[in-house]
């Protein structure tokens, strides 16, 4: 049987991130995939107009029909939006602790807009975090969860240590945004600082990488990969659709690039 992931995630209309993305990856990764809809954004590439949140209540809903439904092998969590919302999921998660969650704590699109309310991290923290098979932080976010900068490797090393003990959870902290030649992510697991490293892609403008990057993992995980090998595999193929990423002439005349959820491997 094809294995099953959730992902737990706002909608993005230009669907280069969130569930749209979510779901191309999963089915490049040989994963049937399912949602649950957290909100609805309107948005292209570089530009967040608008976002809705779907009813916490019926975000418990939906995840509820599909866990009990489905023999859904990992979840996967982006765009939350709100506390309450967080709240909901995590009541649900408790009860599901043998499927592995992967959390990518979204808080700020990369058009630099916010995407998640005043209130919701301290809930990531108290209710969701614990219980996530991975956290996957980017430097923006780990530096908001731990209110301090991140600009070097040293640094990196030191905040994934710190956020390993503080939630009590395996950490991927992804150096996308680092000055230098290399992507480099540190995966801080079982008292080990694992390095994964590839090609830094430049002057290539796309959103949904970590989107990607989290739901990547998260198929490698459902189809039974120990999570090393499923965040090298993750790796992998982010870097695959960022290098062989698509690229059109929006209607102003100015350039749009997307993600290629379907690159050669």
């Amino acid at each position: 049987m094809i294995p099953v992931a959730l992902t737990i995630a706002g909608s993005d209309s230009s669907a280069g991130a969130g569930i749209q993305a979510d779901l191309k990856t999963f089915s490049a990764l040989g994963v049937y995939g399912l949602t649950a809809v957290t909100c609805v954004v309107a948005e292209t590439p570089g530009l967040v107009l608008k976002i809705e949140p779907v009813s916490a209540g019926l975000v418990r809903d939906q995840i509820d029909v599909l866990v009990r439904s489905f023999p859904v092998a990992a979840i996967k969590t982006g765009l939350l939006f709100s506390g309450s919302i967080i709240t909901e999921i995590a009541s649900i998660l408790r009860e599901r602790r043998s499927i592995p969650v992967v959390v990518d704590p979204v808080m700020v699109a990369t058009s630099g807009d916010v995407l998640l309310q005043d209130d919701a991290i301290r809930t990531y923290e108290q209710e969701l975090f614990p219980l996530a098979a991975l956290l996957t932080p980017n430097l923006a976010e780990a530096s908001r969860l731990l209110e301090r900068s991140i600009t070097d490797l040293a640094a990196m090393r030191d905040a994934g240590k710190i956020l390993t003990k503080k939630y009590g959870a395996p950490v991927l902290l992804k150096a996308g945004h680092l000055k230098g030649d290399d992507a480099i992510d540190l995966l801080f697991v079982e008292n080990n600082v694992i390095e994964f490293s590839a090609p830094f892609s430049r002057n290539i403008a796309t959103h949904g990488t970590g989107c990607t990057y989290s739901a990547a993992i998260a198929a490698g995980l459902a189809n039974g990969f120990p999570l090393k090998e499923a965040v090298g595999r993750a790796k992998d193929f982010v870097t695959a659709t960022i290098a062989q990423h698509h690229a059109w002439e929006s209607s102003s005349g100015k350039p749009l690039q997307a993600l290629n959820h379907s690159p050669q491997l």
